[in-house]
């Protein structure tokens, strides 16, 4: 403990001769997960400050706390040292970094970042990794997971204590690389200090978290600061949109572009040549003559896209493109499962997606993609998030009015928001978008899905977009357990199509 004192010079509350027989085997924000040997920081909060529950902490089995001058005293009669910074969040990395002792660990470290496609490329990314014989941890949207032993998420990018600690386990399980999906969040609210990565990947910044940042620009300049020297050695970009071109101008590391548009200005092309409803095939071509052909089992250019970056990474990291071509041929492809990600439900009568995108440009990418292998019509069930960015909601009404033939709107997550009120602003938006478009509000997401299957035919599509891989519904607060695609299956049921 005096060697940590000293290496962050902490301010300690009492004799620093009191810290000398202590070990720190651990670190955490929660005093509701403190394990015996943990450092207990204690943050400032919306709500409360977690020096509050240092007494907690100490009985759990907590050493220490690390706090601010707040919390100094907040903590000051729980029986703890208190070690004092003014800034602990800001020093959250670099703690954990030392508990775990994580800069000594070296495996070769992807950083996945963008508005729309993140989950996506670090699941090709790590299923590239497993066909080549490589074994990789993962962190996600939808899971962590390291080998076969899968944790569910809560963030998209965990603290920087959890992230630490994710990479400690991992270097138990001899990881030799490991995928993280780097929100903007992440970045500004310190998740990710203390990484270096080797490889970092942008796929796009479109209309989304601006309750969070204000303005694109704002939003964008979040996302910079992982490309420079001391977030990660090597970048690729996607620079199909504006803010692609502008990332690769400004990024302080050597980065290589990819596209997918002909005649760009690009290092790397990646074309689409066939797409079906179960796959996407495409043909990536890069420096020196290099190419490969291969396949995707998912539905989608996007995702021809997100897998050309994987791939580019790849190569970035070391890779030969020639090993990559080779198992991929071996395997027929890239063998990928990706939760809630354009996730088709097998059934016989009409095709079923349930799709995390909640923002206008994930549901024209989607759309656009099942309007070119749909004989029928497409059917569209969406909500929109209660407490997160109102600003995207009436475009998103918009174009699920534009882009599909038949809109159903229902309740996604409304939290503290009056769900009747949201679900207006995307009814009102779909039906001014569209005159004459059928469209149909029903609150519950199960009735919702039911009134969408009851509308389809066998030659129809079902696009269920917003709750992806997520196994609840919050409203009000409370997390009532709701799975999108095990309801689609008893609803399939109960119709006679599974």
């Amino acid at each position: 403990m005096t060697d940590l004192v000293s290496h962050f010079d902490l301010d300690v509350t009492g004799e620093r001769s009191a810290l000398g027989g202590l070990v720190v085997t651990g670190i955490t924000l929660s005093s509701k997960q403190v394990q015996p040997g943990d450092l207990y920081v204690g943050l400032a909060g919306v709500h409360a400050h977690g020096a509050q529950f240092a007494g907690d902490a100490r009985a759990k089995g907590a050493v220490a706390i690390v706090t601010d001058a707040r919390g100094q005293a907040l903590a000051a009669r729980s029986g703890l040292p208190v070690l004092v910074t003014p800034d602990p969040r800001a020093s959250l990395g670099a703690l954990s970094a030392w508990v775990y002792g994580t800069a000594e660990y070296p495996p070769t470290l992807f950083g996945v970042t963008g508005t729309n496609g993140k989950t996506s490329v670090s699941y090709i990314l790590e299923a590239i990794l497993r066909q080549l014989g490589i074994l990789a941890g993962i962190s996600t949207t939808a899971e962590r997971r390291i080998g076969d032993l899968a944790m569910t998420s809560a963030l998209t990018t965990p603290e920087a204590t959890e992230v630490h600690g994710l990479l400690a386990r991992m270097a138990e399980a001899k990881a030799e690389a490991v995928v993280i999906e780097v929100s903007a969040q992440a970045l500004t609210r310190h998740r990710v200090d203390g990484i270096v990565f080797d490889v970092v990947g942008f796929t796009n910044l479109t209309h989304d978290h601006l309750d969070d940042y204000g303005t694109m620009q704002a939003y964008f300049e979040a996302k910079v600061p992982l490309f420079t020297p001391e977030r990660a050695r090597r970048g690729v970009v996607i620079n199909d949109g504006e803010w692609g071109v502008r990332l690769a101008r400004r990024a302080a590391i050597p980065v290589v572009t990819l596209s997918t548009y002909p005649g760009r200005p690009a290092d790397w092309y990646a074309a689409l040549l066939r797409e079906t409803i179960d796959e996407t095939r495409f043909i990536l071509s890069g420096p020196d003559d290099q190419s490969l052909t291969t396949s995707i089992p998912v539905l989608g250019r996007h995702m021809a896209e997100n897998a050309a970056l994987a791939i580019v990474m790849l190569v970035e990291s070391g890779i030969e493109l020639s090993a990559i071509k080779n198992v991929l041929d071996r395997d027929g492809g890239i063998r990928v499962y990706i939760p809630g990600r354009a996730e088709r439900i097998e059934n016989s009568g009409p095709a079923v997606f349930i799709d995390y995108g909640h923002s206008p440009d994930a549901f024209t990418s989607t759309l656009d993609s099942l309007r070119r292998v749909t004989d029928g019509r497409i059917i569209m069930l969406f909500g929109a998030d209660g407490d997160r960015d109102p600003s995207k909601r009436e475009e998103m009404g918009q174009i699920a009015a534009r882009l599909s033939d038949v809109v159903v709107i229902t309740d996604f997550h409304p939290r503290t928001e009056d769900p009747a009120a949201i679900r207006r602003v995307l009814v009102d938006a779909a039906r001014a978008a569209v005159p004459g478009r059928e469209v149909h509000e029903v609150a519950d997401p199960r009735t919702a899905f039911r009134t969408a299957l009851g509308l389809a035919t066998a030659d129809d599509v079902i696009l269920y977009a917003g709750p992806g891989h997520e196994d609840y519904h919050e409203v009000g607060g409370e997390h009532l357990p709701y799975s999108a695609r095990d309801d689609a299956r008893h609803a399939l049921h109960e119709f006679g199509w599974l």
